[in-house]
């Protein structure tokens, strides 16, 4: 009598990493998602709208005839007190801000990272070397130093503006084509001492982050089983414990970036950030402030928009923060 032959259906499960892990994760998290799209479209808006011609008004345009006019059909956000359209303005300024906020905040994050990281694993001499640096320039004053850095690479951005303002009007570009590309990177590349200074002195805090963070995760099991299969020290550092260290990271960047743009606007108002007529949040929202009683929505809408960006960043920081680490996701 022959034994009857049982099928049995056998389906390969499917492999998972840690980056779809965290998306599923992230998906899950509504108010995260929100912020994303939120902040995602608020970023689009200022460097889109601005870039299609004859869509908004010159930010820095006067008219003095129509000053101070409330939000209305011709101006969504009004007019300030030379006349000048506030829904243009937030919109230009905002790439301004954007742009030291992100700008700012990579060269910031990769230097403190790189240094972190590097603290971390070697440990020994070469952490107490790296660290002690990064207490020594704790003891700097940072406003004082990075003024006097910006001030002394200053003298560069003249001649950066217009090179860049050539090499995109183009040799033959008429005045009009000139003025419309210098309206656009001007205000941009004046900045640039400011991103090198505000980006080379604050990734302190994120290098003693990162060098925590390392020398936790190199101390775990596939770390060492790494090191016994003959990896080098450099594939294990930036293949494995890095992407194990993201959270943190992602985290302190989405809470970095706000906190540059206020810095900015600080160094805005002593006159060594944004320079007039051009404008970014933080000095639109300074000047509100002087004119609040009479024309309230000079201030509302710059600290609108700056506010949903600090609030949608933050958001997404906590979101990526549980997506990326398994043991304080809520699933």
């Amino acid at each position: 009598m022959s034994n009857p032959v049982i099928a049995v259906n056998v389906s390969a499960e499917q492999g998972t990493s840690l980056w779809k892990d965290a998306a599923r994760r992230l998906k899950k998290n509504h108010a995260a998602i929100a912020g994303l799209v939120t902040v995602t479209v608020i970023i689009l808006a200022c460097l889109i709208l601005p870039s299609i011609a004859g869509l908004l008004a010159d930010p820095n345009l006067q008219n003095l005839p129509n000053k101070n006019q409330p939000p209305g059909g011709a101006h969504w956000f009004g007019t300030d007190h030379l006349g000048r359209d506030i829904f243009s303005r937030v919109l230009f300024g905002g790439r301004i801000s954007i742009a030291v906020g992100l700008i700012t905040t990579f060269v910031s994050i990769t230097i403190g990272v790189c240094w972190g990281a590097f603290a971390g694993y070697c440990r020994g001499a070469v952490d107490a070397v790296l660290m002690r640096i990064v207490d020594i320039l704790y003891a700097l004053p940072f406003l004082i130093v990075v003024i006097l850095l910006g001030k002394t690479i200053e003298p560069l951005t003249s001649k950066l503006t217009e090179a860049a303002i050539n090499l995109v009007a183009g040799a033959n570009a008429d005045s009009a084509q000139v003025n419309t590309t210098r309206t656009w990177i001007e205000p941009i590349t004046t900045l640039v001492p400011l991103f090198l200074a505000i980006g080379t002195l604050s990734w302190l805090t994120v290098s003693r982050i990162v060098r925590a963070q390392v020398q936790n995760v190199a101390s775990m099991d596939f770390v060492e089983a790494a090191r016994s299969l003959g990896l080098g020290h450099l594939r294990i550092l930036f293949r494995h414990i890095l992407p194990n260290s993201m959270g943190p990271i992602i985290v302190y960047t989405t809470l970095t970036i706000p906190g540059v743009m206020l810095l900015e606007a600080v160094l805005s108002f002593l006159g060594l950030g944004v320079k007039p007529p051009n404008s970014s949040w933080g000095i639109l929202i300074e000047e509100g402030s002087n004119r609040m009683l009479s024309n309230p929505w000079l201030l509302f809408f710059p600290s609108l928009f700056f506010s949903l960006t600090l609030f949608s960043l933050n958001f997404l920081g906590d979101g990526l923060r549980d997506a990326l680490d398994p043991k304080s996701a809520k699933d």
